[in-house]
């Protein structure tokens, strides 16, 4: 499979420079030359596969023409060694459980299958003497414990996780900055979206990348955003199992958009969900533009739902390139939902008081949209994306709850925080990595 940039004047890459590089020579972000559909036989008898047999299926279609058959299986089930189960909340809302990986969090899948992929690609290149590779990964909160916790201890690559200062929860934070070892996280003064700048501008700084090999696990890379299309099809199998997949629409709370990205490759795949709904906290960027058209970036501002504050998605730059560039097309598959902390708040009080379901703020937007956004006849599944453990303080303000921390997290607050500080200013963040 060749790999193409979203901006059109970057030279085709194979499958192991799109996984090392992670952005093209000109900025933009890899794209797989074709997407191959799955055949209506593997749907027919979808409910009846494994997590891990679905999943092979669909990486193989990404992934087999570069990976040998008994590789990528190895790759596939060694990420997926916990389930993801589809919860009934309503009578025709579930809610998708993305957290009882490791790190208890939905970026469980995908760090660990890239960390996986990219050892793999890196072990030819390994024989030939060349240096250590560097990931950079910039996190709002959930994406750098699960990508630092999947390469943590892997042999011939360095972490580096850059996370805005003091706008991840505590808990969050502990994941990452305790770990040491080929792990360093970097404490940014700014938000998010400085944390994403500096690591672009990284990529694009020839003397750096002359000095040290640097890659991005951030859902930029392909080897991190595609495999998050397997827990969808998951998803689609349960509710077959159940009888109620005649009529589905998925529900994504969206930060970055790699997630529902992932979700609309496998739309393109075959499978068969009607329709998707963006829900969006405050950072209402792809909402607005669902509503007028225009794409306006802006500075992201700080929420309950932290891990969706980013004012600039990057991987609006896949989906628009998906459609065509085209508006009409976008809307037809996509709507959006933006809601405010107090409507957040309200949301996880509501739903833990009618249903017993305890919603973290993320989730919460996913099941608001679903509540407002469904038709006549229509089932519906929400991401809930990380355990409400990570975000407790909040949780249990709002909900007046006593949340009990899993025994996971409880480990990781046992360590010691190592970090470093850093401005927002790319000179010094250069300054840093060649220093290195």
């Amino acid at each position: 499979m060749k790999y193409y940039s979203t901006n059109g004047k970057a030279p085709l890459a194979t499958l192991q420079k799109a996984v090392v590089k992670g952005l093209a020579e000109d900025k933009g972000l890899y794209m797989p030359q074709s997407i191959k559909p799955l055949p209506q036989s593997f749907f027919g008898k979808i409910q009846d596969l494994s997590f891990q047999e679905i999943a092979y299926q669909v990486a193989d279609c990404f992934f087999g023409e570069d990976v040998e058959a008994e590789a990528l299986r190895k790759i596939v089930y060694d990420t997926l060694s916990f389930d993801v189960p589809l919860v009934k909340v309503t009578d025709n809302i579930f809610s998708l459980e993305l957290f009882h990986g490791p790190t208890l969090a939905f970026k469980d899948v995908g760090a660990r299958f890239m960390a996986r992929l990219l050892q793999w690609t890196l072990s030819p290149l390994s024989l030939k003497g060349e240096s250590q590779v560097n990931v950079l990964v910039a996190t709002s909160g959930d994406t750098g414990s699960a990508v630092a916790n999947g390469f943590l201890g892997v042999e011939g690559i360095h972490v580096y996780v850059l996370y805005p200062k003091g706008k991840v929860s505590p808990i969050q934070e502990c994941q990452f900055t305790t770990l040491g070892q080929n792990i360093t996280a970097i404490e940014v003064d700014g938000v998010f979206d400085d944390c994403q700048a500096l690591v672009k501008s990284a990529f694009m700084d020839k003397e750096l990348n002359e000095h040290i090999r640097l890659t991005s696990a951030n859902s930029i890379n392909v080897a991190r955003f595609l495999p998050q299309s397997f827990y969808y099809f998951y998803a689609y199998a349960q509710l077959k199992k159940l009888g109620l997949a005649d009529n589905v629409v998925c529900c994504v709370p969206s930060g970055n958009f790699g997630n529902i990205c992932s979700a609309l490759f496998g739309k393109r795949m075959g499978l068969p969900i009607n329709r998707f709904i963006a829900a969006n906290n405050e950072n209402d960027v792809f909402f607005y533009y669902l509503q007028t058209g225009s794409y306006f970036p802006k500075r992201s501002v700080q929420t309950i739902a932290n891990a969706m504050d980013v004012g600039d998605p990057s991987n609006f730059a896949r989906i628009y390139d998906l459609y065509g560039r085209s508006y009409e097309a976008i809307c037809s598959d996509i709507s959006g939902a933006s809601y405010s902390d107090e409507q957040i708040a309200h949301t996880m009080r509501e739903c833990l008081a009618e249903t017993g379901y305890q919603l973290d703020p993320h989730g919460a937007c996913g099941y608001r949209a679903l509540q407002e956004g469904l038709r006549e006849g229509e089932i519906g599944f929400f991401l809930e994306t990380a355990h409400p453990a990570k975000f407790k303080q909040v949780v249990d303000e709002i909900c007046g709850t006593e949340i009990e921390i899993p025994a996971r997290l409880q480990a990781f607050m046992k360590g010691e925080k190592q970090s470093v500080s850093m401005s927002k200013n790319f000179a010094d963040f250069k300054a840093y990595l060649m220093s290195r």
